[in-house]
This record gives structure tokens, sequence and C-alpha cells, in this order.
């Protein structure tokens, strides 16, 4: 299920790119504007120093209005303009949404949601990942793209597609019930074993021939949840394969690098990006502040070191943000003063070497109008304007930082498959879901000054002194196997609740919970024990815990921790077992965060990590090269902080002796010899 993560050979960042420079990039809709806007926004570009703009990201209707040959004459003339101007272009291959006629000649490659329901166009991406038909026009329009400007000297990157499975992940249709069909030939190879591996003997569902296995479409009653598990593996794969499908066509007709923009993201879950990763020659991610969320930034910092962790920790790109706004919250709220700066910078203190942004200039029209961009309604007499050139000006300024690394001694297990599984149906509590304890424990260590590294199931943790795996519900052994190596060479690693419960098919492991970890933490696990919504327990070391209890019986470790109340009185709650050279640390129950924090705390103490309380509103994140060290700080707080650390600052131009007083709402990166070790 889960394999360690290989990226293609080390290469630099994008060949002609501003060298050693933070890229300052866009997307342009030059097919939203009149020609005679083009001028005056090129000029405006190279005022503000954009160096890279994306191009052609929904352009198929305007390729081919109609079907038969492509229109290129204005993508030619913003091209040739553009290259002109010296700015480089990510090219995309326009393929992500296509234009009406697509429908109405080939309403059979609509998708459909579970119901049966037909999704129509009016929106984006009205398309069946698994058509031939849609397939088929799509790769006409890449190859066409591909001998039109493969060897275009404006051209920098291919962006394949956009935001692949953003609304069109799972689709339902015969089309992919037949793909679907295919995919599990070649995984279980028989009947026999999709059976098994499906434990069909359940509820009458045996399957006694291929035709009747469908996607898991809407039931009356909760379905299987292996099929529901294999479908969502299928629905990446499939996307995945649309991606590969274009990427062929352009390697074989361009040397450019090829990429598509992922989305780490909290509201999207349907791809396995561990998967996608070795097939894109540079990781690039889209995010946005998601102020439906109680922490916006804690999740941009998970997600910018999970995007880091994709990259295998080589430098990254941010392929889209935004300035101020966006236009698809309930609420969109503007960002406060100097936020642009912070949220730029801190993905850049995680990996990020390239700053893009949706959009160029603000829409007119659309479902994006008031989206925010570089370039605002109000044009460059307000105040947006001026903090697009203050993030220029700054980005410029780090250039040093350009090619470094991130520094993290402490890794966090993550895994899109065990999140799928761990949410289905039919689970002993709903309460208890994947990724808000994931992001609770990321958090905590945030709060901690801890840089984390977002790792894979079955990743080789050596070299990491603390090992964070939460709710790792769905794993193979091989990826067991690997955490309990981790502990054995002298890492500690903590394992938080519902973690290797069930194998890759979603089967309960036998013997006992916690199934693939009950020998690494010496405990088993009799009996969930989960809470009621609004109910709490007592520990005896006096910290809380909600959602989830366990009736724990020790065999091999050592009890620190005890449930006081609740189902689980008198029952071990915390509890550590030396391994090796290291310890294998399990909690029973789901602290508050206060907990998590204290026995974070504890955690990195016994491993040896350096902890800096900086609480929730700082991020403290270093970057190193073989000889220099720059320390991003970002003070998100509305009041001073102080931060021991000495050297350069880049931002203000200053040197720093001691310590480096960051005022409320500033940015510093402090360069500095490197002398203690890093992962």
């Amino acid at each position: 299920m889960s394999t360690p993560l290989t990226l293609r050979a080390e290469q630099p960042l994008v060949p002609g790119w501003a060298a050693g420079t933070i890229t300052l990039g866009c997307d342009y809709n030059p097919e939203q504007w009149d020609e005679s806007v083009w001028v005056d926004d090129i000029r405006l570009m190279r005022e503000l120093g954009v160096d890279l703009v994306a191009i052609n990201i929904f352009g198929w209707a305007q390729l081919q209005p109609q079907p038969g040959p492509f229109d290129f004459s204005r993508l030619d003339r913003i091209m040739a303009m553009l290259h002109e101007a010296g700015i480089r272009v990510n090219l995309g291959t326009g393929t992500s949404s296509p234009p009406p006629w697509m429908a109405r000649i080939h309403p059979e490659t609509l998708p459909r949601f579970a119901d049966g329901t037909l999704a129509w166009p009016g929106g984006r991406q009205a398309w069946c990942p698994s058509s031939p038909i849609f397939r088929q026009k799509a790769l006409e329009l890449v190859t066409a793209m591909a001998e039109r400007y493969g060897d275009h000297p404006a051209l920098a990157l291919w962006h394949v597609s956009n935001e692949l499975g953003c609304h069109n992940a799972l689709c339902y249709c015969d089309v992919s019930a037949a793909a679907f069909r295919t995919w599990l030939r070649q995984r279980y190879g028989t009947l026999d074993a999709l059976n098994a591996a499906w434990g069909t003997a359940f509820w009458s569902q045996r399957y006694g021939t291929w035709d009747d296995v469908l996607p898991p479409r809407a039931t009356r009653s909760a379905g299987n949840p292996a099929h529901l598990l294999d479908f969502k593996r299928f629905s990446s794969d499939a996307l995945l394969e649309h991606y590969r499908a274009e990427e062929s066509v352009l390697r074989s007709r361009s040397s450019v690098p090829v990429t598509t923009n992922l989305m780490v993201t909290a509201h999207i879950q349907t791809q396995d990006y561990w998967s996608w990763a070795p097939h894109l020659d540079l990781i690039a991610n889209d995010h946005y502040l998601d102020h439906r969320l109680g922490d916006p930034l804690a999740e941009l910092a998970f997600s910018a070191d999970l995007t880091r962790g994709l990259a295998a920790g080589r430098p990254w790109m941010l392929m889209e943000t935004s300035t101020s706004a966006v236009s698809w919250q309930p609420v969109n709220h503007a960002k406060r003063e100097g936020e642009l700066v912070r949220t730029a910078l801190g993905h850049v203190a995680r990996g990020a070497d390239s700053i893009c942004f949706f959009q160029w200039r603000a829409s007119r029209s659309g479902a994006e109008k008031f989206h925010s961009a570089l370039l605002p309604h109000s044009g460059t007499a307000g105040a947006g304007w001026a903090s697009s050139l203050e993030l220029s000006a700054l980005l410029d300024r780090l250039s040093p930082v350009v090619g470094t690394r991130v520094e993290a001694r402490a890794a966090l297990v993550f895994s899109w498959q065990s999140w799928w599984a761990a949410e289905g149906d039919a689970q002993p509590s709903r309460l208890l879901q994947y990724l808000p304890e994931a992001h609770r424990y990321h958090r905590a260590l945030r709060s901690l000054g801890v840089t984390v590294d977002i790792v894979a199931p079955g990743t080789d943790l050596a070299g990491y002194d603390l090992v964070v795996v939460p709710t790792l519900y769905t794993l193979t052994d091989d990826d067991a196997r690997a955490i309990a190596d981790a502990a054995a060479s002298g890492a500690t690693v903590l394992i938080t609740p519902f973690s290797g419960i069930v194998d890759e098919n979603d089967a309960i492991r036998p013997g006992g919970y916690p199934g693939a970890f009950r020998e690494l933490i010496g405990t088993v696990v009799d009996e969930f024990r989960p809470l009621a919504a609004e109910a709490t327990v007592l520990l005896d070391s006096g910290r809380r815990a909600r959602i989830w209890s366990e009736q724990v019986r020790v065999l091999s470790a050592e009890v620190r921790d005890t449930f006081v109340d609740g189902p689980a009185a008198a029952s071990p709650a915390l509890t550590r077992r030396a391994v090796g050279a290291g310890s294998a640390w399990y909690t029973a129950t789901v602290l508050d965060d206060e907990g998590v924090l204290a026995l974070l705390r504890e955690l990195c103490a016994e491993a040896g990590v350096p902890a800096l309380e900086v609480g929730p509103d700082v991020d403290i994140v270093n970057r190193v090269s073989a000889t220099e060290r720059f320390t991003f700080i970002i003070n998100h707080r509305t009041e001073a902080i102080t931060v021991p650390v000495a050297g350069h600052d880049l931002v203000s131009d200053e040197r720093i002796e001691g310590s480096a007083v960051v005022p409320a709402g500033a940015v510093r990166v402090i360069a500095s010899g490197r002398s203690d070790r890093g992962h």
C-alpha cells in the first residue's frame, strides 16, 4: 500500500528562471482582456518584478471554440510579448475544463455523482477522469501545444491541467465502472482474491462475475469499507493516469520540466499524493488560508511541511495563493496589514523557493471576480498594489536562502489512505477524525518551536529523534516495521489512538488492538470505549481528554498516566516501553490541546529535540546549507517577541547580537554560520 518516496533525479529547480532568487509568479488570464490591456499588464509585471507567468490554464475554449482546428493566434502573441519583456512562462496544457461543445457532442464524457446525478457543464472540470473520448480530445490539444511551444524561448515549465481532482475526483458513471473493474483485475488478478480482500462473505456480497462489480454508488445502508477504500485508490490512480498521459506527450516533444499544481489542503483528500510525487519534476502546491478552520495559520504550516515531504526535502513551488481574500469560503476575509508578507514567508520558511499568486489582474466577470489579485480592481493607487511591491522587494532580499533545505529532527507519519479508511462508515466513533488529530500534534510541535518533516508510511526514519504517528489506522507490515526500527535505533516514537488497527485491505488485524503496533508499544487494547460529544475524562496527571478512551492491558510497558473516571476508569491512558536505544509511547485517548502540548514537551526532552516555547502565533524555522543557517521568525502576534539568535537580518539589513526583537506582525530572517547538527 505504501512505499518509501523516491523522486526523479536531482536537477535545477527550473532552468532559465531568475537564477539565485526566489521566483515571484502569477496566474494570468489574457483571454479575459482586450489585447490593449496586455501592454499595460506586462509593463506593470516588470515594475513589480514578476519572473514567471502561468497562462492558458483554462484556455481550451479560446483555442478551439468548436470541434476542428486550433486557433493559437492570441496565445502566440502573448507568448511573444512575455518573452520580449523577459518574463518566463508556466504554460498550461489547457485541458482542465473542456469547452461547452464537448458535453453536447460527447455527453458520455460527463461525470456522475454517487446517486447517479449527472454533473453538467457550467462550472469547471466537467469530465470523467476515465473517459477515453475526453482523454483523446485532451491529448489532441496537448500534442498541438507541445509541437507549437515545446522549444519556445519563453517556456520555463509545463503545467498539466489544473488542480486535478478538485471537482471531479470521484466519478460513478458506467465508464468509470468499467475502468474500476480493469484496475481491480490488475490489483487482484482473480475474483477469489478480490472477494477475500473485500470480505464479501459479509452481507451476501460475494461476486461471481467481474461484471457485477460497480463503484460504491449510493446505498440504503453502510457500504463495504474495503470496496470504498479501493475505489478511492482507483480514483486517485485514474487522475494520475490522466496526468501521466499528458506528461508523456509533453516529454516526447519537449525537454522543459513538467508538473501540475497539487492541493495539499485541509479540504481536499481525494488524491494520494505520495504516489504522484515521483512523476513530477517539481512539486508545486496551491494553498489558501482557510478561515473555516479554527487555526488557519497552523494549517498553512502543516500544508507547507507536507508539501516539502512530497518534495523529499527539496525546494518546492507555491503555484497558487492569494494576496488577500478568496471567493469561495462562506466569509472571505481580507488579509490584515502585513499578513501577505507573513503568510508568503510561512511557505518560504518551510521550503518554497517560488511564490506565485492567483491571479495577476482581478477579474471583472465570472465566479472569481471578487478573488484578490496582485493587481486589484483599484489598480496601482491603493494599499493592495503597495503590499505586492513590498513583498516583491522582500523576496529579492532573501536570495541567499534559495536552494537551502529545512532543518528538522522530528517527523510525523501521514497517509492519505489512512485518512480515507479511518473516516469510513461504521467506525466506533465519527468524532475521532484523522486530519484534525494530525493537525493537533503538528500544531503543538509548532508551538514548541519544533520543525517537523511530514513523511510517508514506510519512509526510512533514520536520523529523526522524535517520530509522531497520529491515528495511522491502516498500514502494511513494512510500514509498521519502519516505525519500530526507528524506535530500536534510538528515536522516541509516539503512537496515538486508532492506529495499526487494520491491514491494507481494511481488515482487522487479529490478536487485539492496536494490531500492527501491539508488540512495539507492549500493550493490548481489549475494547474501544468512545465518549459522547461533550464528555471529557480526567487523567491522574490532571490532564483532560475527550472523544476517545480504551480499556488497555499492559504487557511489557510502564504506565505513565491513568484514566480517573469515564468508561475506562482505572485503565492505563498513557504508556511507555523501552525499545532498543529508543522508546515507544502510546496514548489511549484524545488529550486536550494542553495535554498534547505537555506530552510533546516531555517527549522532546527525552528525545533531545530543543523546544522553544513560542506559542501558536509564531513560526520559527531554520533553512540550512552546508555552511549557513537562515532562521525565519514570523510573528503573527500583536506584541513584540524576543528570540535568542544572532547574525545578519536579511529583512532589515541589520546585525543582530544575542537576540532578535521581532515587532508585532513583523518577520525576521537571520543569516548565521552553521555549527550544530540538524536532520
